[in-house]
């Protein structure tokens, strides 16, 4: 059954609109009394019946709750430092299905592109599409947010005291992050990736003095994509997701 998710909690009646219900009309030609998956912004979700179509949403009914519950126990986000070509789409799109909370795309200074502020919104943009689309196709509960495009101190800034950041160093740590996830209390978890060039000594400086914890995945240098998918498995299913509880 397609999934849809709503910009409203669950009720009686239920409006789709925008690029689901031209989807619906246009792409999948459903009609009245066809039913699909809906999920609400509270990530319940029900089965729903189309009643009728205008141009530009689509009305249906509410039939039944369903028990659908697939979102992780914790969250953890990711702060990528901005990869080359389009390996952020692949980022973004594996980092969903796997059960990420938030994406964090950083500039950093070693960073190969360089976004200028309309490039920077677009991208977005983009991203947040492919996060929307792997949320339906995985069974997500909720569309993870993809935020703006920031530096180092944004992050920090917006994060404040609410997570506890972790940064994959390929630099001297003794900490693993297998020792690191014994120890570590919070029920969020940020995980901040370098770029292709690793961070700089300014960048490493600027996360010490913010209390970010620098932590080893062994002693082999991965590629920044390979670095945040493995991170965020391992992660999750220390945490008790992914056939992990």
């Amino acid at each position: 059954m397609r999934r849809f998710f709503l910009d409203q909690s669950l009720s009686p009646e239920l409006i789709i609109r925008g690029e689901d219900a031209h989807h619906i009309s246009r792409v999948l030609r459903m009609k009245p009394s066809d039913r699909i998956l809906v999920v609400g912004n509270d990530g319940q979700a029900g089965v729903a019946e189309l009643v009728s179509f205008c141009d530009s949403e689509i009305t249906a009914v509410l039939c039944e709750p369903v028990e659908d519950y697939s979102e992780p126990p914790v969250k953890v986000s990711l702060a990528q430092c901005l990869p080359k070509s389009d390996k952020m789409d692949f980022i973004v799109q594996k980092a969903v299905e796997l059960g990420v909370n938030t994406i964090y795309p950083i500039a950093a200074e070693r960073s190969v592109v360089k976004y200028d502020s309309k490039k920077r919104l677009d991208r977005q943009d983009r991203w947040q599409k492919i996060a929307a689309e792997a949320a339906k196709q995985c069974r997500r509960n909720k569309i993870p947010q993809v935020a703006p495009v920031q530096c180092l101190q944004d992050l920090f800034a917006t994060l404040g005291q609410n997570a506890t950041i972790v940064m994959l160093y390929e630099g001297s740590t003794p900490l693993g992050i297998k020792a690191f996830l014994k120890e570590c209390p919070t029920d969020h978890v940020v995980l901040l990736i370098g770029p292709e060039g690793g961070f700089s000594p300014a960048e490493v400086q600027v996360c010490q003095r913010h209390k970010v914890v620098g932590i080893t995945m062994g002693p082999r240098i991965m590629r920044t994509e390979t670095a945040a998918i493995a991170a965020l498995s391992i992660v999750l299913y220390e945490k008790g997701d992914l056939g992990g509880g």
